[in-house]
């Protein structure tokens, strides 16, 4: 789980940046408002300029007028002073997409890196999409197969920057096929919830709860309850056989706790809707 100070925001990429900016206007109440300090990182592209300068275009339309990016391009950058003094100055880190091997790589286990384990404790907002929602677990999805059933090998897995711990975050869900990848992950790691986020929409974790914002929805994958998989048996590429498997799918304004591995629901709601039923 995330530490209880701690204010995550998991976003499935592709997040609106012209209309309502729902997405990205919660990360910003949540770090502040208008009084918010945003640190936009550009670790995970090769087009830190421009991403960069995009975010900063959107964070001002909103109404931050303290957002600055801060490119990582070597290690050495993330162990400068100035890298340290970003991060503590902050309000609100928010990593843009790209490759999330890029952000483990340059920016696991630096100075930088410790200064946002520490912030974490104190409050700090750390919001990511894409690649910046990937790297998040503690386990990670590198790369993998989409629109297909699950197979063996299909998905690559890696470590982590692990800011939340039991789980595996794919992004662009819905949008792009990957339930198949999901559940291949958590056939390997079955004591990891599988999330799934649509674009445009994310997770805001604070504690062992996450919540749902945004037009899309996410699914969860639970394999703590598998009965039975074929995965010991199987070569590569082999398709799996999966029982016993859970799958949530939670909209906008629905809860989910990951330490009960279980949605939180409105039971007046729940109570309603059954008396109504015919």
């Amino acid at each position: 789980m995330s530490s209880t100070k701690a204010t995550l925001v998991i976003i499935g990429g592709a997040e609106d940046k012209k209309g309502d900016m729902a997405v990205l206007r919660q990360v910003v109440r949540l770090a502040g408002g208008t009084h918010a300090k945003v640190v936009v990182m550009t670790v995970a592209t090769e087009l830190p300029i421009e991403v960069g300068a995009e975010y900063v275009d959107v964070f001002e339309t909103i109404g931050v007028s303290d957002v600055r990016t801060f490119d990582v391009s070597s290690r050495e950058d993330a162990n400068r002073a100035s890298a340290v003094k970003a991060i503590e100055n902050a309000s609100a880190v928010f990593f843009t997409g790209g490759d999330q091997l890029r952000i483990t790589t340059l920016l696991g286990g630096t100075k930088m890196d410790a200064a946002i384990a520490n912030r974490l404790e104190e409050g700090l907002v750390v919001a990511g999409t894409s690649a910046g929602a990937s790297m998040m677990s503690s386990t990670m999805i590198v790369e993998g197969t989409a629109e297909t059933n699950p197979r063996v090998g299909m998905v690559h897995m890696a470590p982590g920057m692990e800011f939340i711990d039991g789980v595996v975050i794919d992004q662009h869900f819905a949008q792009r096929g990957r339930l198949g990848r999901l559940l291949s992950a958590v056939a390997q790691y079955p004591h990891h919830l599988g999330i799934g986020i649509d674009e445009d929409t994310a997770l805001v974790v604070k504690g062992s709860k996450f919540e749902v914002i945004g037009r899309g929805a996410v699914s969860v994958v639970d394999a703590g309850s598998l009965s039975y998989s074929n995965i010991g048996s199987l070569r590569h590429n082999d398709a799996l056989a999966l029982c016993g498997v859970k799958l949530h799918i939670l909209p906008s304004g629905h809860q989910f706790d990951l330490r009960e591995r279980k949605p939180v629901l409105d039971q007046e709601k729940s109570q309603a809707t059954g008396s109504g039923a015919s």
